[in-house]
């Protein structure tokens, strides 16, 4: 930056024409101001979403490598390439340019690594991301669109990363295409009316490929390339960023480094990391070895096939529904493809978009929240989140049931009905457990502010008795315990007058919310000025 009389800073000359010319046309020198300001938040726990954004930079970049060499084609050739065990077997053109990539291409197998190992990044940080946001209720007003955005980016990347490892057309990409024809066929009616559709004919037919490439390259990733900046960048910059409890930290300021030359130095750095990270996972560990499934054939039956991890919690509701059939008016409704397919993640996206506003209508609370919560200090909602993550954990690992019960030698039936009472069962422990830690954890700061840290030191007093001495915290290390922040919930009940109910209490739909009212604010721990608020609320 150059510098003028009177102290003030100028750009340098070769930026301040073209800065000049852009704020005439589009007025971006007070936004440019505003936004090198902008304060970022310096927890770790904010870089998941980065990871998230990263992943998919580089996803898309070897993506558009990829479709310079490889063919969308079903038309069958015989192949004379490199790899010499599959040459002069018959196979698709898509699976003959996959081999062609991953022999002949200098860097090919490289970059086919890069672009699977990304994708699997990509949608664990999204994973991971969601939780933090679950668990510290950063979906609370004014976030909830955002929430439900990232909601369906992570539906379209799962559904994308499908129809990715589908375009190759090998022996374990055309199964996962034969259970997604089952699953199409299992609807009433309609299903081989959408199945024709899809396939453009029997199945496999000869357009599914070229139609999974279109969708696959431009039509999904158009959409989250719209999505994305307004979920990461857009709506988080209007909205300002939340944070953790602490010293400093209110529902009204914002602590951090600003945008520029801090975090923009951090976040290029971490772009690296990430990068560098996937691209040793992509030389140093082999995935989707494609040239030893063969090509793909609908007669070939093959044992011990898994799906990338992402796909495997439906792999596994798809193994652990009986083999229940509906018979009616001429039609057979297979409830085992049916359910598990459609109806066990058509509740869980759902169940995850209107989370935020089911949580609004328990609790009462339409304040704007900018403060997280502590997973502790909320213990219905982390118990609903631990219930959550075993719900998915389970059905995750019941797609491995066959090779369970291989490597530890176990009758297959064991694994299926272990699974089967686990999947019910479990969500429920998970959310009395996760209840009860949040509980001792309460108590524990509750401990910590009241009599200080333990430090182990023994001492004797002068009548004989032996105590702990405990070494008292400052403000700002109980600050996260004892500072003031918006309520999570709000008491709606209202006692009788003179024998009339509540307006709340009249209506059957009235009565179960304040019974979840009631549970939700059971435990939750109190901190200076709730009282006041709750009151302001409930008058209003």
């Amino acid at each position: 930056m150059a510098t003028h009389q009177g102290g003030e800073t100028r750009p340098p000359k070769a930026l301040a024409g073209p800065g000049r010319a852009m704020d005439e046309r589009f007025g971006a020198a007070g936004f440019a101001r505003k936004a090198m300001r902008k304060a970022f938040p310096d927890h770790w726990t904010f870089l998941l979403g980065e990871i998230a954004m990263y992943s998919f930079a580089v996803v898309i970049v070897t993506g558009v490598f990829l479709t310079l060499f490889f063919r969308p084609s079903m038309s069958e050739i015989i192949y004379d390439g490199s790899y010499g065990p599959l040459r002069g077997v018959l196979m698709s053109e898509a699976y003959a340019s996959t081999l062609h990539i991953s022999f002949d291409v200098r860097g090919g197998l490289l970059m086919r690594q890069i672009h699977h190992w990304s994708t699997i990044i990509f949608l664990a940080a999204i994973v991971v991301h969601l939780l933090r946001n679950f668990f510290t209720g950063a979906f609370r007003k004014p976030r909830e669109l955002n929430w439900v955005i990232g909601v369906l980016l992570f539906m379209l990347v799962m559904v994308n990363g499908l129809f990715g490892y589908t375009l190759p057309d090998d022996l374990l990409s055309g199964t996962g295409l034969r259970i997604l024809e089952g699953v199409l066929l299992s609807l009433p009616v309609i299903g081989t009316y959408v199945s024709m559709w899809v396939f453009g004919g029997e199945f496999p037919g000869d357009l599914i490929i070229p139609r999974l490439y279109v969708v696959h390259i431009l039509l999904i990733p158009g959409i989250l390339l719209a999505l994305i900046p307004l979920h990461a960048v857009v709506l988080t910059w209007r909205q300002t960023h939340t944070q953790y409890p602490g010293k400093g930290s209110t529902n009204r300021t914002v602590r951090g480094y600003p945008f520029y030359p801090v975090f923009i130095a951090k976040t290029t750095a971490y772009f690296l990391w990430v990068f560098g990270v996937t691209a040793l996972l992509a030389a140093f560990f082999q995935i989707n070895p494609i040239w030893l499934f063969g090509p793909y054939d609908p007669g070939a039956i093959s044992a011990g096939s898994q799906p990338d991890w992402y796909m495997g919690w439906l792999e596994g509701s798809l193994r652990l529904m009986p083999a229940w059939e509906i018979d009616a008016w001429g039609h057979t409704v297979p409830m085992n493809v049916l359910i598990p397919a459609l109806v066990v993640p058509g509740l869980l996206f759902t169940g995850l978009a209107i989370y935020p506003f089911l949580e609004r209508w328990v609790t009462g609370d339409h304040q704007i929240h900018h403060l997280l919560d502590r997973p502790r200090d909320v213990p219905v909602r982390t118990g609903i989140g631990a219930g959550g993550v075993v719900f998915y954990g389970v059905l995750w690992l019941a797609g491995a049931n066959d090779l369970i019960a291989y490597k530890f030698d176990i009758p297959l039936f064991w694994t299926t009905w272990f699974f089967r009472v686990t999947f019910l069962v479990g969500p429920v422990i998970a959310y009395f457990i996760a209840y009860r830690v949040c509980m001792g954890l309460q108590r524990r700061d509750r401990a910590l502010v009241e009599h200080g840290l333990e430090t182990g030191v023994i001492r004797r007093l002068p009548n004989g008795e032996y105590i702990e001495v405990d070494r008292h915290l400052d403000e700002e290390s109980t600050a996260s315990i004892t500072d003031a922040r918006p309520p999570a919930a709000i008491s709606l009940s209202r006692p009788e007058l003179e024998g009339v109910k509540a307006p709340r209490a009249r209506t059957r739909l009235g009565r179960v919310r304040l019974a979840l009212n009631r549970r939700f604010l059971a435990d939750l721990p109190e901190h200076p000025g709730d009282g006041e608020r709750e009151r302001k609320a409930v008058e209003r």
